[in-house]
């Protein structure tokens, strides 16, 4: 397991001792302080544990926690509490891990790609038995067929960063949560799959300097594109390759949840392991590789 621990830590620790004056200085106490249970590890411990999960290969993490970190990192976690313990304190962490989450976001470069995913919260066949998202989860169909659960909405830049994310039901159009994840963070060229065809939502988001681009489907007149906005139309796959990285990798997506917090924890973690991931996906429009690009 190839992973520089202390530096993920400190990069927690350091968002924490900002975060944390911050979040109990907002917290709604209703003039009594809110009572809870001293634990000797402290939260920003917690998040590291969590967010190393997703990177450390291991596919479930109760063994992770029991074969390894109770084993091997106990010199770095002297006061470990037991696992149900444990799985308790991370109840404490979905609102800390998005604020940390936003911290790692990329910088808009004037190239993104938006796509979504599915997340499956149970097989198509088990919905009428399913307790735990029944009132959160909906059918939807994607292009390998129907599933129940989520989708995640994510824009990327060249580089390979995140730039943005929502959640919603799966059986919301994907150009819904466009207008939301664009304004005030995402600018220039925007380009996404036929799902995303929609002379209503270009005008939306030319309001926020940003120009959609998207093939065309058979039915539709032809039209002139740029040769550059043409040739990065081809590399839109990038976006894919992230998406199967955050499933396949940081482990985003599995049906074991017993509760929708256990589910925000697992997709934050899983998107924080991606931005610390060393080397991303990515266009490299730089020098020569843009060059080729253009020639090609």
């Amino acid at each position: 397991m190839n992973i520089d621990l202390v530096k993920l830590f400190c990069s927690i620790d350091d968002f924490w001792m900002n975060f944390e004056k911050k979040w109990n200085e907002s917290l709604l106490t209703e003039g009594k302080r809110p009572g809870k249970r001293q634990s000797f590890l402290h939260l920003s411990e917690v998040m590291t544990i969590v967010i190393l999960f997703h990177m450390s290969g291991y596919r479930n993490f109760k063994t992770f926690y029991i074969g390894y970190v109770a084993i091997y990192l106990r010199k770095s976690f002297p006061k470990l509490p037991s696992y149900q313990r444990f799985v308790e304190l991370k109840k404490g962490i979905p609102f800390p891990l998005y604020c940390y989450l936003q911290t790692c976001m990329g910088q808009t470069t004037g190239i993104s790609f938006v796509d979504s995913t599915s997340i499956e919260v149970c097989h198509i066949k088990r919905v009428s038995r399913h307790k735990v998202f029944k009132s959160i989860a909906k059918k939807g169909k994607t292009s390998v067929g129907w599933f129940f659960g989520l989708k995640l909405h994510l824009i990327v830049n060249d580089k390979g960063e995140l730039l943005n994310f929502s959640l919603s039901p799966g059986n919301v159009d994907d150009r819904t949560p466009i207008p939301a994840l664009v304004e005030n963070k995402i600018t220039g060229l925007l380009f996404g799959d036929r799902g995303y065809i929609s002379a209503n939502l270009a005008e939306k988001l030319r309001d926020f300097n940003v120009q959609l681009i998207t093939r065309i489907r058979s039915n539709m007149k032809n039209k002139l594109m740029p040769l550059f906005d043409k040739l990065l139309l081809r590399k839109r796959g990038i976006i894919e390759t992230i998406i199967d990285q955050l499933k396949n990798i940081s482990q985003i997506e599995h049906s074991r949840h017993r509760s929708p917090v256990n589910f925000v924890v697992n997709l934050f973690a899983g998107l924080i392991a991606y931005c610390h991931q060393p080397k991303k996906p990515s266009l490299n429009l730089s020098g020569s590789n843009l060059k080729s690009l253009i020639t090609c």
